[in-house]
């Protein structure tokens, strides 16, 4: 998993470089980290079975055993942290 936190002083770490494994080709710059690459691990597996599930978060509750409002809460979280990113 890559990650989006710094270890030392929790800001958000950005991409220095990319590397093509196949030529060799590197390409540096400073890069910021895709939206959903910021997410924890797991915000971004609840987005993967959300998707999976086509949306539906009564599926979700049941994939989850979580309550239908423990899920719709857990959405607005990650609604909201992905409206933070974006500012």
């Amino acid at each position: 998993m890559l990650p989006s936190i710094c270890p030392s002083c929790q800001s958000q770490l950005k991409v220095k470089s990319l590397v093509c494994e196949s030529c060799h080709t590197e390409v540096s710059g400073l890069y910021d980290l895709p939206l959903l690459a910021q997410l924890q691990p797991s915000e971004q597996d609840f987005i993967v079975k959300f998707v999976k599930s086509s949306g539906s978060l009564k599926e979700m509750a049941k994939e989850l055993s979580l309550s239908y409002p423990t899920v719709r809460n857990l959405l607005n979280d990650i609604i909201s942290k992905i409206d933070d990113y974006e500012k």
